[in-house]
């Protein structure tokens, strides 16, 4: 008796295998997603809380990579406009331009909800508006700064995600934004910076989105 492939030939008959091809994982590139509300209403940019304690996340640019979307603002809770900067990545010395905020006042960023270190999300990694409980850091209490309680990684949201404390040794990945001034409507085009962590790259190990948008979800308040 023959064996192929684990199954006996009887009576003559060949076996048929049938392979099945694995499900397609990742991107092939970067897909223009508009952000709504749950509800499916498009987010406003003038609408976006300035300075708030919520943490709104959206997934961008697959559905297992989580951002955060952040109306920035000054110690009086006004817009800050947020320049175009160029961001150096500790780990090798290499340098990228983040474009800048969005919207009205270009006070609107978007980053990677992913600590570049080991990987924490929130709660551990959130946004430390001014007037709030400052973030514990290694170079002291701080706010204004997206902190990691996990291992102590900070990072500067008016700069581009750029590394303030380690241990991590790269930027948080940015979403860029596109600001329709006619709607006050916000689209995810792309990513900047580092590669997502744990990821080999932006748009593979993970799910496409389903659609043309991303929905934009308050996932708690770290300080109630």
């Amino acid at each position: 008796m023959v064996f192929l492939g684990g199954a006996a030939l009887v009576g003559g008959a060949v076996p048929i295998v049938k392979y099945l091809e694995p499900p397609v994982v990742g991107l092939s590139s970067f897909p223009t997603l508009q952000l709504v509300d749950k509800n499916g209403n498009p987010i406003k940019a003038s609408q976006l809380p300035v300075n708030s304690p919520q943490a709104f996340q959206f997934s961008y640019p697959l559905t297992n990579e989580p951002n955060f979307l952040i109306n920035l603002g000054d110690e009086n809770n006004q817009p800050v406009q947020v320049p175009q900067t160029e961001v150096t990545v500790p780990a090798d010395g290499s340098k990228y331009v983040f474009p800048g905020g969005v919207g009205p006042n270009k006070s609107v960023v978007a980053y990677s909800a992913i600590c570049q270190h080991l990987g924490c999300k929130y709660p551990e990694l959130h946004f430390y508006p001014p007037n709030y409980p400052p973030a514990q850091t290694f170079n002291g209490p701080m706010t204004k700064v997206i902190h990691c309680s996990c291992h102590g990684s900070t990072y500067d949201p008016y700069g581009g995600g750029a590394v303030i404390t380690g241990p991590t040794v790269h930027p948080l990945p940015s979403v860029v934004l596109q600001w329709d001034s006619s709607s006050d409507e916000l689209y995810a085009t792309r990513m900047i910076g580092p590669v997502i962590y744990s990821h080999s790259s932006d748009l593979t190990g993970g799910n496409p989105p389903t659609g043309t948008v991303t929905q934009v979800v308050d996932v708690g308040n770290p300080f109630s």
